[in-house]
């Protein structure tokens, strides 16, 4: 099931994604100069739990344009983003070169990075925004954050929240059909034609119980509520270290 949706998604992911990011951030260019002056607000949820990011070792997985990545190398972090897109790449690897800071981009589907590129002992992993839904099992994903991290590391997880994402059905496990995110900022005409993603929307206790089968400890959960319907949350946070103590089976 992974597989079909991972080549569903890529080819959707590299269709028409750089001509949706330049019609909405701007030519590269500008968008350095934005990440130059409101960076500080674009990782306004995070720092409080990174800390002084100067030569912290951060891995942003599917971090698409880099507009986390960017502003956190600005500030002195080694960043490394992962994601499937090369139109992702090209648009994030211009923006870094007109903000004159080092990015490293691996173009590749997160859960068969080469084994080459030798990835680990981060400092930070940090996931945001429109992120598990792209994995039909959360197994691999949070076994790939564990093995990411240093001893004590810590993942950052971002993202639309559960109540409001999922629909009617809160528990519905099916693989749904959806626009991709940046069809809003395409051309009429491109929108027609643009590739669909597939995506698996998970509960909230989906998301925590398999964070701790991998020996994730949850340090915070916040929730936030929705811009227009404050009674309901739009997005959450999930702040997790990676303890390394055996811990045995929950159910013997």
């Amino acid at each position: 099931m992974q597989e079909k949706q991972t080549m569903t998604n890529s080819i959707a992911w590299n269709t028409n994604a750089y001509e949706a990011w330049t019609n909405h951030y701007g030519h590269p260019e500008v968008q350095a100069e934005n990440l130059k002056l409101n960076g500080s607000h674009k990782l306004r949820r995070w720092l409080k739990y990174i800390g002084d990011p100067n030569e912290k070792r951060i891995i942003n997985l599917l971090g698409s344009t880099g507009s986390k990545a960017i502003p956190l190398a600005l500030l002195g972090s080694d960043v490394t983003i992962v994601d499937i897109s090369n139109e992702n790449q090209r648009y994030a690897l211009e923006v870094a070169h007109y903000a004159n800071v080092k990015l490293n981009y691996v173009l590749a589907d997160v859960l068969n990075i080469p084994a080459e590129m030798n990835l680990s002992n981060y400092d930070l992993v940090l996931m945001e925004f429109g992120i598990l839904h792209y994995f039909s099992d959360l197994n691999p994903i949070f076994e790939l954050v564990n093995n990411l991290l240093s001893n004590n590391g810590r993942l950052i997880l971002t993202d639309f929240h559960p109540f409001s994402s999922k629909g009617s059905n809160y528990f519905d496990s099916s693989l749904v059909v959806e626009k991709i995110a940046f069809s809003d900022f395409l051309s009429e005409e491109d929108r027609k034609d643009q590739p669909k993603v597939l995506l698996r929307k998970w509960t909230m206790g989906e998301i925590l119980s398999t964070l701790a089968d991998k020996n994730m400890v949850l340090r915070k959960l916040e929730e936030e509520p929705h811009p227009i319907n404050s009674g309901v949350p739009a997005f959450y946070t999930i702040v997790a270290d990676k303890i390394n103590e055996y811990q045995t089976p929950l159910i013997p």
